[in-house]
Parts: structure tokens; C-alpha cells; sequence
């Protein structure tokens, strides 16, 4: 069994900042690339950014050079900075990672944290 937990979202005003994390726990044997989508209402969940082993990292268009990913053992962080109203969106983070070391990878996802940013 794997859980993931998300926390971090909220209301932000237009050019604030959160920080959003995931942490990963249970059976966990590696975990090859962590990375956070986002969805709103009507659209598809769209890649925001993504961290693969080895510390390589990509990036939406929309806000390189605005959010940071990063990873600390089974958590990843997700830095937003100067964020505008159209970051607003549900917010998940997806984790590919091995049970076992004869098990292909999985994606597990986070339940989804909510960032609106609205003055």
C-alpha cells in the first residue's frame, strides 16, 4: 500500500507564493520521478512540472521561471512564486515509484490541494 499526502494550497493574492508538498509512504522501494499536474473545471489535468531521477527537471511553458519543483527522499515540493489568477486550479501531485524490485512502476496520485489566486 501506498499513500500520498498532500498539503500546502490556498488563497493567494495575485504575485504571492505557496509552497506545496507530497509526501509518499508505505511500500515504497524507488522512486523514479515525482512530478505536480493541475486541472480546472472543463480541462484537462495538464503537466506543471516534473523531477526525474537524477534531478532532471521540465517545466510547463506557463510558469518557468515562476515555480521550482524539487525533491527531498519521498516528498516533492512544488515553489510558486509570483503566481497569477490563471494558476488557479486543483492541484496533484503524481509519484511513479516501484513496490518492489521486481515490479514495474506505478503512477499514485494525490488527492488534489486547491491554490486560488484572487485578489
Amino acid at each position: 500500500q501506498v499513500q500520498l499526502v498532500e498539503s500546502g494550497g490556498g488563497l493567494v493574492h495575485p504575485g504571492g507564493s505557496l509552497r506545496l508538498s507530497c509526501a509518499a509512504s508505505g511500500s515504497i522501494f524507488s522512486i523514479p520521478g515525482m512530478g505536480w499536474y493541475r486541472q480546472t473545471p472543463g480541462n484537462e489535468r495538464e503537466l506543471v512540472a516534473k523531477i526525474i531521477n537524477g534531478g532532471n527537471t521540465n517545466y510547463a511553458d506557463s510558469v518557468k521561471g515562476r515555480f521550482t519543483i524539487s525533491r527531498d527522499k519521498n516528498t516533492v515540493y512544488l515553489q510558486m512564486n509570483r503566481l497569477k489568477p490563471e494558476d488557479t486550479a486543483l492541484y496533484y501531485c503524481n509519484i511513479n515509484l516501484r513496490t518492489h524490485w521486481n515490479r514495474p512502476p506505478m503512477d499514485y496520485w494525490g488527492e488534489g490541494t486547491a491554490v486560488t489566486v484572487s485578489s
